[in-house]
């Protein structure tokens, strides 16, 4: 699934291209990735004739602010892209397009999603709200500070792989971020977030920081599914330290890099390394 650094990457594109474009037409030809109302047809009329003014992010969630009062937001999820043109796209990249926003400049937003598990929501105020106060804090704003961190993680006895996963104490990271922070900070994946000494809270928060950075300049992480905006792929995967990488040769220690599973998800970590 796309995290932070993925969704980001997509944020920025659309928000350069779509901000102050009117949706002339949509389209949502699929029931199953429309979240929350009746049908297709019913978000479609929520949108058609109104501007976008912004294209926000809010964890893993792309957030298109339509007029002031309201907010459609997407769901990439595993296979969800967008692509956008004069022209319908290329169909044998783009076989599964379930959703179309055409715009007053003569272009089309196109969402293809192969397995269909992402999906778009209408949110009026209120309900915006409260998914903005269900999520935790985003670990690249300012206010997310070394004595934040810590605060969320003292109050946890998870492991610290699973309070990072957390999407109320963090939002944003995901399994592979996570994986690779935690090898930066030299912090074994199953130590008890409460167990974090100062030091260590201070060198995790550098490391969250900085792998995240640098996966968003790399346009983030692409091993078969993700595609930023026009099929755009991301090239962090090349500097992937530990994950995926069961069995290979730590890049610090040459030991081999390990894998556990922790909540239903495998986690790479270099058992030498990783105290």
């Amino acid at each position: 699934m796309p995290e932070l650094p993925e969704v980001e990457v997509v944020r920025r594109h659309l928000d350069r291209e779509l901000s102050g474009r009117t949706i002339r037409r949509a389209s949502f030809r699929r029931r199953d990735i429309v979240l929350g109302l009746s049908s297709g047809r019913a978000l479609a009329r929520k949108l058609e004739g109104r501007r976008i003014l912004s294209v926000g992010r809010r964890g893993k969630n792309l957030l298109f602010r339509i007029d002031p009062d309201a907010v459609l937001q997407a769901q990439l999820r595993m296979t969800g892209r967008f692509t956008l043109g004069e022209r319908r796209p290329d169909p044998k990249r783009y076989r599964h397009i379930v959703a179309e926003l055409e715009l007053d400049d003569g272009r089309t937003l196109f969402y293809d999603d192969m397995r269909r598990l992402g999906g778009f929501r209408w949110l009026e105020a209120e309900a915006w709200r409260a998914l903005d106060r269900a999520l935790g804090p985003e670990p690249l704003a300012r206010g997310f500070t070394a004595r934040k961190l810590g605060e969320i993680l003292e109050t946890s006895r998870a492991p610290i792989k699973n309070a990072l996963l957390d999407q109320k104490r963090v939002a944003g990271l995901g399994n592979i971020y996570t994986s690779e922070s935690l090898f930066r900070a030299n912090i074994h994946p199953a130590r008890s977030a409460d167990s974090l000494e100062p030091a260590e809270v201070a060198a995790l928060h550098r490391a969250v920081r900085k792998v995240l950075r640098e996966a968003v300049e790399a346009a983030g992480t692409t091993f078969r599914d993700f595609r930023a905006v026009n099929g755009r792929s991301g090239s962090f995967q090349r500097r992937l330290a530990v994950y995926a990488r069961e069995g290979e040769p730590c890049r610090r220690c040459k030991r081999p890099v390990q894998r556990i599973v922790q909540a239903g998800r495998s986690t790479f970590f270099c058992a030498a390394c990783q105290v």
